[in-house]
């Protein structure tokens, strides 16, 4: 079963998925040393990894991209040591869409009132549903055939849903996120979707805040407040008290307010965690101010912000990390998490106070998920 609030647990799994294929850590000494598995899917691009903790076992879920096959979502239940491919992927559009999946973006679990429902966000950008577990899904309609949809424009990784949040107490509540198009709440179970980026700048625009059509790049919730929200943007890192009724900046104190991740705390409320890139310039290269790698965190929702640096590289650090390669597992304290695009792994057992080599010189890192185990 979880562990997912003792200060002790058995053992911590990491999963990375990467450019050619995916891999499993596990840790079984409080996250201090770990074991990596060789590579799993081998030279298949894993873009999504995914842990459904409600469960019994656990279920984890690998987003693949075979160039020979298309793409796909596998599951495991038994904490990554054995997968379960099916011979047709269960994330495909009906024939009347007139399109074909690109590849999953993003694997989210429901609330814990729907146990077995599973959404993936896809590209082109669609949202779909399983009922049971994550063995067949269904497109949203609602979604689909939204009036914006023929409006929405890829950004440069694609056009693609990949940021899922579905309310943890009210299951008719639920927002989407793509690059790029926006945020969208659904109040009604997915029956509507209304646009939520009021405050959102889109700086490539001739109207630099539009109803949608922002480059969202992640939304994070707060564990406490899931009407708290925080956004990283195209430029911008944002705060929303009112479930994205409206946005505020909170990027003042950082090096650049642009990055790609953005997560919270899972216990602490107003923590979260960013990766800048750039120097705040406009011109900016997409790498790390100074060349170094940090991760910033904020213990007051935005207000102030803290670099997190100590045991990562200080000097000629110059990749990025992407939107789903930060992460944490739900502990306590709190393991945070990161991959990077030239193949490394990061791992904090103290809430990104010190950082620990979890893995290196393995593909471009993706995505990234834990979980802690008992």
């Amino acid at each position: 079963m979880l562990s997912a609030g003792e200060a002790v647990m058995a053992e911590a799994v990491l999963l990375l998925g990467t450019r050619k294929g995916l891999f499993v850590a596990r840790s079984e000494n409080d996250r201090k040393t770990w074991s990596v598995s060789s590579p799993q899917f081998p030279d298949i691009a894993v873009y999504a990894v995914g842990i459904d903790s409600r469960s019994d076992p656990v279920r984890m879920f690998a987003s693949i991209t075979s160039q020979q096959w298309g793409p796909s979502l596998a599951h495991s239940d038994d904490l990554g040591a054995t997968w379960t491919e099916p011979a047709r992927s269960p994330v495909l559009f009906p024939e009347f869409t007139g399109t074909s999946l690109e590849r999953i973006w993003q694997i989210q679990p429901g609330c814990s009132a729907e146990p077995g429902v599973i959404y993936a966000g896809t590209e082109p950008s669609a949202l779909f549903r399983s009922a049971d577990g994550g063995t067949s899904f269904d497109l949203v309609r609602s979604l689909w055939d939204h009036p914006h949809r023929p409006k929405w424009e890829p950004g440069n990784g694609g056009q693609a849903i990949h940021t899922i949040l579905p309310h943890p107490a009210e299951p008719d509540r639920g927002l989407v996120a793509m690059s790029a198009g926006g945020v969208y709440r659904t109040e009604d179970g997915g029956e509507t979707w209304d646009p939520a980026n009021q405050g959102i700048r889109a700086e490539f625009l001739p109207n630099e805040y539009p109803e949608f059509g922002q480059c969202v790049h992640k939304v994070a919730a707060d564990p406490a407040d899931p009407d708290r929200l925080y956004l990283q943007n195209h430029g911008g890192v944002y705060r929303s008290d009112d479930w994205g009724r409206q946005w505020r900046s909170i990027a003042d104190g950082l090096p650049s307010d642009f990055g790609f991740p953005v997560i919270t705390h899972p216990s602490r409320t107003e923590t979260l965690y960013v990766f800048p890139l750039g120097d705040g310039t406009p011109d900016a290269a997409r790498m790390p101010a100074e060349g170094r790698c940090r991760v910033y965190r904020s213990a007051d929702g935005g207000g102030s912000w803290q670099p997190l640096g100590a045991g990562l590289p200080e000097q000629r650090f110059w990749v990025s990390v992407l939107r789903d390669a930060l992460s944490t597992d739900g502990g306590d304290p709190a393991g945070i998490y990161l991959g990077t695009r030239d193949g490394q792994a990061y791992a904090s057992a103290d809430e990104g106070e010190t950082w620990g080599l979890v893995a290196q010189h393995l593909p471009d890192v993706l995505s990234v998920r834990a979980c802690t185990v008992s």
